[in-house]
């Protein structure tokens, strides 16, 4: 979890012991305030040393229990800065792609379970190279970003190793466009292609690649991954956002399962993958 999103949340609690020890009914304790909420006193410990989210609801009746009820609105705009909290590409990318790459490579080493969504392009995990290379050098160009790619290539392949780890589940679902995406030359995509064929099959990964023809139950949105139904990222193209409340959280794992039920696996999958290859044969 990042260091801005603690630091935002510790803040939170700092005022929601401020408001509890300033009521106007006189200081009230954790304890005396937990009873009066009918919680446990562990968690308005949690909540007021920055060890828990609070809900929209806990906020609301936080305030209303300390006998501040004007302090719901300003605690709800702290709570919505948590849940949709911004990691801009412009801080992150400060000192190249690699430190984001080494970002990732702890949070998957973490996480168990793994879903993700992408729509414009293979997933970092599945990329090859020189795929990677191409990449990295697009995005240093769009956020003029020290250009660190050699390494941000090494990091983003030893992130892979992930995908030999037993116990790991990569549960990965790509649109088919991002399979006919010139993001790189033909001859890198091709080489691309063939190895998301040799995916396929491998124990830890559950590879799904939604085809073009398929009736969608949505639209084939921005890409998202989800850690351990805990924390759901996604990008646009000036931030990264990072949102763990768990209605958040599920709202994404429920737009993946709708998604899902469009893609095609297996041989199937494998057709899809060849349809793209020859595609760039016949060009």
């Amino acid at each position: 979890m990042s260091t801005d999103f603690q630091k935002a949340r510790a803040e939170l609690g700092i005022r929601l012991r401020e408001l509890r020890e300033s009521s106007p009914e006189g200081r009230l304790t954790g304890s005396a305030l937990a009873e009066r909420l009918g919680w446990s006193q562990s968690k308005v410990s949690k909540l007021e040393n920055g060890r828990q989210t609070a809900t929209a609801q806990d906020l609301g009746q936080w305030a209303e229990a300390t006998g501040h009820p004007d302090a719901a609105t300003e605690l709800r705009a702290r709570l919505q800065g948590l849940e949709s909290h911004v990691r801009s590409w412009r801080r992150q990318l400060a000192t190249g792609h690699r430190p984001v790459q080494q970002k990732w490579n702890a949070l998957e080493t973490d996480a168990t379970i793994m879903h993700k969504w992408t729509n414009a392009m293979v997933p970092g995990l599945f990329q090859t190279a020189d795929y990677a290379r191409a990449l990295f050098t697009q995005h240093a160009d769009i956020q003029n970003s020290p250009r660190d790619t050699e390494e941000a290539v090494r990091a983003r392949m030893k992130r892979q190793e992930q995908l030999y780890v037993p116990g790991k589940k990569f549960h990965m679902l790509v649109w088919e466009a991002a399979l006919h995406s010139r993001v790189c030359s033909p001859a890198v995509l091709r080489a691309q292609l063939d190895r998301l064929i040799g995916i396929i099959g491998m124990d830890t990964v559950s590879f799904g690649v939604v085809p073009l023809s398929a009736a969608l139950r949505l639209p084939p949105a921005n890409g998202f991954t989800i850690l351990d139904n805990r924390l759901a990222t996604t990008e646009d193209w000036h931030a990264e956002l990072w949102l763990d409340d768990p209605e958040t959280v599920a709202t994404y794992l429920r737009v993946w399962q709708t998604l899902e039920r469009s893609a095609v696996y297996g041989t199937e999958a494998q057709r899809v993958i060849h349809r793209a290859r020859r595609s760039l044969d016949e060009g």
